[in-house]
């Protein structure tokens, strides 16, 4: 199935994709190489984690430093987009890397030797957004319009879903592939009719006056920690750290919301009252943090669009991909 697939705002992208903590070697779209000394090599206590404003939990970890208090010294990369984190992974930029289900799946359908460890969070973080006072009412009324939308992510994959669930298929509409900052800003200028957007930037963009025009939560997929095979294998101990890391983060959050809140606003600069809406309302973190049958039944269907699409070449790569995409013993561990 062909998709007119564009890119808009190539040069915010680039600037953005620059941006990094204190710690990073680089941003996004130009992922750091992995150093000698990573945790990609042998037993190190070097790692190169990512952070995300879409993963609250990787916000708390680098704000408290609880792996540097267990020894451990901490590259922190920023990541825009599940894609993007992806990228990082397969080139051996990041050791662990943010993303959603979906799009964690299709990089292993694809032959990326990275593996779920951690499920962070069941949110409710991608909906279709239109500007204040839109024409458009309905999904239907898309056909015909420019979609901005993250090719590879979770609201890529929540628009082709409610497209379909709505009489239509993603060929009905024009998708302009942009990083999820970027989409908000051409719903902004106009340069497209609607945005498959991702909190807290949707937030953000609700809060200035966009409208959600459609809604699902079982269009949303979990949010979930990959870590890259080499260091499963060759330095597990750091793995188990990192998922300690990130269940001691989630223990926290639960308790202080408010703080957790504080956190997400200074990170993804916006608002306090924003950031407070999406911890309070849409993140979902209190959920079984270990990757398993739940988690699949929601990648199941999800692998047979990205078939459809022609994201992955057969259903057997979908299947042979959910059935290596879990390393469950670390989150086990750490919840046991």
């Amino acid at each position: 199935m062909s998709v007119r697939r564009r890119s808009l705002g190539l040069a915010a992208g680039a600037v953005i994709a620059t941006l990094a903590l204190s710690g990073c070697v680089a941003g996004e779209d130009a992922p750091a190489e992995a150093d000698a000394t990573s945790g990609t090599s042998g037993t190190s206590t070097t790692l190169t984690l990512d952070w995300a404003t879409y993963n609250p939990l990787s916000l708390i970890v680098k704000d408290q430093g609880w792996l540097e208090e267990e020894g451990y010294t901490i590259e922190w990369v920023q990541s825009l987009s599940s894609s993007k984190a992806n990228e990082a992974l397969r080139a051996g930029a990041i050791d662990f890397g943010s993303t959603a289900g979906s799009a964690a799946l299709l990089a292993r359908a694809n032959g990326s030797p990275q593996q779920i460890v951690d499920v962070v969070a069941q949110p409710e973080w991608a909906a279709l957004v239109v500007p204040a006072g839109s024409e458009i009412t309905s999904v239907a009324d898309l056909a015909g319009k420019r979609v901005a939308a993250a090719l590879g992510t979770d609201p890529y994959f929540f628009l082709v879903q409610a497209l379909e669930a709505n009489g239509l298929g993603i060929d009905d509409v024009t998708v302009e592939n942009v990083l999820h900052a970027d989409g908000w800003a051409a719903l902004q200028s106009g340069s497209v009719d609607a945005w498959s957007g991702l909190d807290p930037i949707m937030a953000t963009a609700e809060a200035s006056g966009a409208e959600l025009l459609y809604r699902n939560l079982d269009f949303n997929s979990f949010s979930v920690l990959n870590a890259t095979e080499e260091i499963i294998e060759t330095n597990p101990d750091a793995v188990q750290a990192v998922v300690d890391a990130y269940e001691r983060a989630r223990a926290w959050a639960l308790e202080n919301p408010d703080e957790t809140a504080q956190i997400l606003a200074d990170a993804a600069v916006i608002d306090l009252s924003v950031a407070q809406k999406v911890i309070d309302e849409r993140e979902g973190l209190d959920i079984d943090p270990v990757p398993g049958e739940a988690l699949a039944s929601v990648l199941a269907p999800i692998g047979a669009i990205q078939v459809a699409l022609g994201d992955v070449t057969s259903q057997q790569s979908i299947d042979a991909a959910l059935d290596t995409l879990f390393a469950p013993q670390f989150a086990e561990k750490a919840a046991g």
